[in-house]
């Protein structure tokens, strides 16, 4: 019976794509025509939650997408419609058989922030601890489901169709994508690894750096309920200044802690935007969001590590070395031709050394970064290797990192200042 009730669920979620991109052919037809970045956005929030997390892939994925398409799809980061507050108490009161007036003295009923998967709300417990409540959107796993499959089957077929298109492996990234949002389904997981990531500040003595504490009576895989931090986000420079003397000194803290994590955590955090880094009223810097997180073996980390060292210096056959040890292949790789194709990309674009247009460079252009990075994950693919998705995912967190040293510590060069251990 459940089975057919969710190949029901999933023909009726067909049903409803169609519509939408139906709906949006015909304004087209007659005249509706925005520019194509705000056209795919609103197409995406409209299909909802898979489409607004491939959205987000987007908006962190300068490396892969033009920046129109960046900079509009920022509105999907958690800027999607509430559910409401009356659905909010019905999920409650389902996960954890009672009102929620009996386990909060509080709730308030407009959301702090709504994503595609999950809205927060400000609660206050019984015992007087400030919280707050994450509440999964009803029906998002059959969604998430039905969306991916569809989409992966769609990539499957453009593959076939357009061989040209293999090197970007479609499919592949969107077997990645349901992998990291299912597991973003079960916030049982996210739970532990606020535990796991907090012994691990603990055993590496680090005090200046904290996780929100997590009320498990009054958490199921479907809600979450987390001590409440107060504080600003680490791009807010004038709200920080009220918090620390030194930002620079605070963002050097946050970065040596999640490199740390590279190696002595279980996983890193994998998504390290503003909105999940706080500089707390207190001082301390506060991690929040763990349901995502990467894992990494230390050997991928050292090659990623003599990437990043061989692009600062230009060395093409040390970046061709690191890529071939990052990637995964079933063929023999060439180092040589590898090395070579890259040295004919930065000759072809008049860089002879990169480091200027990759790593930070104030003055470069960052569509021509972006363009190079693009290019040497195509190169690495024509020559037969595929990029795990903890390399894309160890890029995006530069790049957030990199954005934040631009607005709190411009004068800080994050690959060779001695303060910071990411490559030492």
């Amino acid at each position: 019976m459940g089975i057919v009730v969710d190949s029901m669920k999933g023909v009726f979620r067909l049903t409803q794509t169609a519509k939408v991109l139906g709906t949006t052919g015909a304004k087209w037809i007659v005249g509706n025509r925005p520019a194509n970045p705000v056209l795919l956005r609103t197409v995406f929030e409209d299909l909802g939650a898979t489409y607004i997390k491939l959205g987000q892939f987007i908006a962190s994925s300068p490396t892969f997408f033009p920046k129109s398409y960046v900079d509009e799809f920022q509105n999907c980061l958690d800027k999607t419609s509430p559910f409401p507050f009356s659905v909010v108490k019905k999920i409650i009161t389902e996960e954890l058989g009672c009102s929620p007036d009996k386990v909060y003295s509080y709730i308030d009923t407009k959301p702090l922030a709504s994503a595609s998967i999950a809205q927060v709300h400000v609660a206050r417990l019984h015992t007087g601890e400030d919280v707050v409540i994450k509440v999964q959107k009803p029906g998002v796993e059959n969604v998430l489901l039905t969306d991916l499959n569809f989409l992966y089957v769609t990539a499957r077929l453009l593959e076939k169709i357009a061989p040209q298109l293999s090197w970007t492996s479609i499919s592949g990234v969107v077997e990645e994508i349901q992998k990291t949002m299912m597991e973003e389904c079960d916030f049982i997981k996210e739970a532990n690894n606020l535990d796991i990531f907090r012994a691990f500040l603990e055993e590496t003595g680090n005090e200046d750096v904290v996780v929100p504490r997590v009320y498990k009576q009054a958490s199921t895989r479907r809600i979450l309920t987390m001590e409440r931090f107060y504080g600003s986000s680490l791009t807010d420079l004038d709200s920080i200044r009220k918090y620390c003397d030194d930002p620079e000194k605070t963002l050097i803290t946050a970065m040596n802690t999640w490199f740390a994590s590279l190696t002595q955590c279980e996983f890193f955090h994998a998504d390290v935007h503003a909105g999940n880094l706080m500089v707390l009223d207190n001082g301390k810097i506060g991690f929040i969001d763990f349901g995502i997180v990467g894992r990494i073996h230390p050997g991928t980390w050292e090659a990623m590590s003599d990437f990043i060292s061989s692009i600062m210096i230009g060395n093409f056959d040390g970046m061709a070395d690191a890529m071939i040890r990052i990637g995964v292949t079933d063929t023999d790789v060439d180092s040589q031709t590898l090395s070579k194709d890259l040295q004919g990309l930065f000759n072809k674009m008049d860089v002879m050394v990169p480091d200027y247009a990759l790593l930070g460079d104030p003055n470069s252009d960052e569509d021509e970064a972006n363009n190079i990075l693009m290019e040497m994950v195509r190169i690495g693919e024509e020559n037969g290797l595929h990029f795990p998705r903890e390399f894309a995912l160890l890029l995006k967190q530069f790049l957030y990192f990199d954005r934040y040293v631009h607005i709190l510590a411009p004068e800080l060069d994050m690959f060779v200042d001695s303060r910071l251990s990411m490559l030492h």
